[in-house]
């Protein structure tokens, strides 16, 4: 099997050979990505003492230590007041031009999965665009005013959808970031209401187009997980499975023929820079989700105090299980 096939292989549960494997730092990676730019934006940096302060497509306004984290936290939101809204301007996806860099590399020959980033989501971008703290009350005060931006925000990813789905894409990867230590930001009733009729008409138009719907999302998400395999998730991508009841996610992913796409969990193990603790890990998921994962590494390591040796430990353990029960595979 070639790495697309490997990959869907997992996704639907078809006795895959091997997990799929996506690890930068030119280790394996079963997939090709590439982002969509939106039309006519560029994006604005500037430095004010030890802070990195930068624009968005949507308006807002970030900040971040420059010793930090890549992506930092929400400075000034562009809807403080509702009013606002009507000054809002969209990013633009319906400019060819704006898939122009993913059609060069996606129509060159490949045997990888070909996955279109999408960016955030719905929730995702109408978080910060209003604030977090004030979107919350919006939730159960403002429905009106938020759906009409949720609407506005749907409009957008459609657009990049259709991009996708023209331009040769397998997937696509979306990040909506739900969920504590202990459970949903919301309830499952406000998902319901807010969210989930779109999020399946989206998904909809991804499946039309014969694309394979990624979902990053942080934190434990459990009590919405049916809902969303229902309405269309293909792949959950979790940076923390170890919040879950692991063999308790790995039959509900079987029964939806969905997979896992997941680092080794960024807040029990890595960060432990315990070698036995990372390799003991990797070896427990391997066989916990075999037949429906895909491993990755964590992209910012830094910002999780985990050290390039760590992960490469547990890429190992990975890929030494994988030679054991599939003669012939090198890393």
């Amino acid at each position: 099997m070639n790495s697309k096939e490997i990959i869907l292989a997992n996704i639907n549960h078809e006795d895959p050979p091997r997990p799929g494997l996506d690890f930068d730092r030119n280790r394996i990676s079963d997939f090709l990505y590439a982002d969509l730019k939106p039309y006519n934006y560029h994006q604005k940096r500037w430095l004010e003492g030890d802070r990195e302060y930068y624009d968005d497509e949507w308006g807002n306004i970030w900040h971040r230590m420059t010793t930090g984290s890549q992506k930092g936290e929400i400075y000034r939101p562009f809807v403080k007041d509702w009013n606002d809204l009507d000054c809002l301007q969209t990013p633009d996806y319906t400019h060819p031009d704006c898939a122009k860099e993913m059609n060069s590399l996606f129509k060159q020959p490949t045997d990888k999965f070909k996955i279109a980033i999408v960016g955030g989501w719905i929730f995702d971008n109408a978080r910060y665009i209003r604030d977090m703290s004030v979107y919350f009350f919006d939730m159960a005060a403002n429905p009106d005013e938020l759906n009409r931006l949720h609407g506005i925000i749907s409009e957008v990813y459609e657009q990049k959808i259709h991009l996708a789905g023209k331009n040769d894409a397998d997937g696509i990867f979306l990040g909506e970031d739900m969920g504590t230590q202990t459970g949903l930001l919301f309830s499952p009733k406000m998902f319901r209401y807010y969210f989930k009729s779109e999020y399946a008409r989206l998904f909809s138009i991804a499946h039309d187009y014969g694309l394979k719907v990624f979902m990053h999302s942080c934190g434990k998400n459990w009590a919405i997980l049916p809902d969303l395999l229902e309405i269309g998730v293909d792949v959950f991508q979790f940076d923390q499975p170890a919040v879950y009841n692991m063999p308790e996610l790995s039959d509900l992913l079987q029964k939806h023929k969905a997979a896992l796409f997941s680092p080794i969990d960024i807040q029990k193990i890595l960060p432990t820079g315990d070698r036995s603790i990372i390799e003991s890990g990797a070896l427990k998921m391997f066989d916990i989700f075999k037949g429906g994962l895909i491993f990755k590494n964590y992209l910012d390591l830094s910002g999780i105090g985990v050290k390039e040796e760590w992960d490469d430990w547990a890429y190992h353990a990975i890929c030494d299980q994988i030679s054991k029960n599939l003669p012939g595979f090198t890393y």
